[in-house]
C-alpha cells in the first residue's frame, strides 16, 4: 500500500475515533420533598444520634442565670431594656479583652435590633436562651474610628428611629427629630479624636446599611462571638436587671 494512502486512512480512522458525542441540557426537572413528622424514624440512625442528643440537651438546658420579668426588643422606640442589656454585656465582656491587648478601652458600643431574634422569658435563663436570642456566629470587633465618622453614626440612628443597642452613648432628639445632644462617654463628640466601637462584624462589614464603619484606622477582632459573651455574663450573673433608661431618647 502506498505509504501517503496508509497516512491518510489512518489519520481519517483516528479522527473518527476520537470523536466524541455532543449532549445539549435541554430540560431540568425536580420536585419537592415534604419534610415533617410523618416520616418514618429510621432506628438505626436514632440510635446513633441518641446519646449526642441527650448530652447537647443537658448542656442547652443548663440554667445560668434568673430573669425576675419577661424582656423584649418592643418595650420601646429608642431604646430597649434587652437591647441595652445586650450593649452593656458586649462592653462589660469585652472590654477587658481589648484592653489587655491594645491598653486601650472601648468608648462604645452600636449593635443591631434586628439581630436580638427572641424574648428572655421569665424565669431560669439557660444557655438554650442565649442561643434563642443571638442564633448568629457574629463575632464583635471593635473599629477605631475618627470623631467625624462617630458624628455619621449618631447621625444614622438618629435617622433610622430604631431601637438599635447601644451602651457609652448618648443621644437626644428634639421634637423635630434634629439631634440636641450627642455624647461619647458623657462627653461631646470631637472631630479629631479616634473613638474605639465596639460592633459586630455584621455591621461593620456594611450590614443594615450601616456604611460608616469603613474606612477607619484600624480594626480588631476579638474572636468573640456575641452569643458566648451572653453565656459568660449570665454565667457570673445570678438574676439579671435590665431597663430602659436616657442613652437614646426624644424630646416631647
Amino acid at each position: 500500500m502506498n505509504f501517503k494512502l496508509f497516512a491518510f486512512i489512518f489519520t481519517l480512522l483516528s479522527f473518527f475515533s476520537c470523536k466524541q458525542d455532543s449532549y445539549q441540557l435541554t430540560k431540568i426537572e425536580g420536585k419537592q420533598l415534604s419534610i415533617s413528622d410523618k416520616i418514618p424514624v429510621d432506628s438505626v440512625i436514632e440510635n446513633f444520634i441518641k446519646p449526642y442528643r441527650e448530652h447537647v440537651n443537658i448542656d442547652m438546658d443548663s440554667v445560668l442565670a434568673y430573669a425576675p420579668e419577661t424582656y423584649s426588643k418592643k418595650d420601646g422606640l429608642y431604646n430597649t431594656a434587652l437591647g441595652n442589656l445586650m450593649a452593656d454585656i458586649v462592653f462589660k465582656q469585652s472590654n477587658p479583652v481589648f484592653n489587655k491587648r491594645t491598653k486601650k478601652n472601648i468608648d462604645a458600643v452600636l449593635l443591631n435590633h434586628g439581630g436580638i431574634r427572641s424574648i428572655i422569658s421569665k424565669g431560669k435563663i439557660t444557655t438554650r436562651t442565649a442561643y434563642e436570642i443571638m442564633p448568629f456566629e457574629n463575632s464583635i470587633v471593635v473599629v477605631a474610628l475618627k470623631g467625624n465618622q462617630v458624628i455619621d453614626m449618631v447621625t444614622f440612628l438618629s435617622k433610622a428611629k430604631t431601637a438599635h443597642p447601644i451602651n457609652g452613648i448618648r443621644l437626644v432628639l428634639d421634637k423635630n427629630n434634629k439631634i440636641e445632644t450627642a455624647l461619647i462617654g458623657n462627653k461631646p463628640i470631637e472631630a479629631s479624636k479616634t473613638y474605639y466601637i465596639a460592633t459586630n462584624d455584621y455591621l461593620y462589614n456594611g450590614g443594615d446599611k450601616m456604611n460608616f464603619f469603613k474606612p477607619n484606622d484600624s480594626v480588631y477582632k476579638l474572636n468573640y462571638k456575641i452569643r458566648n459573651a451572653m453565656i459568660d455574663f449570665f454565667k457570673k450573673t445570678d438574676t439579671i436587671r435590665p431597663k430602659r433608661d436616657n442613652r437614646f431618647i426624644q424630646l416631647n
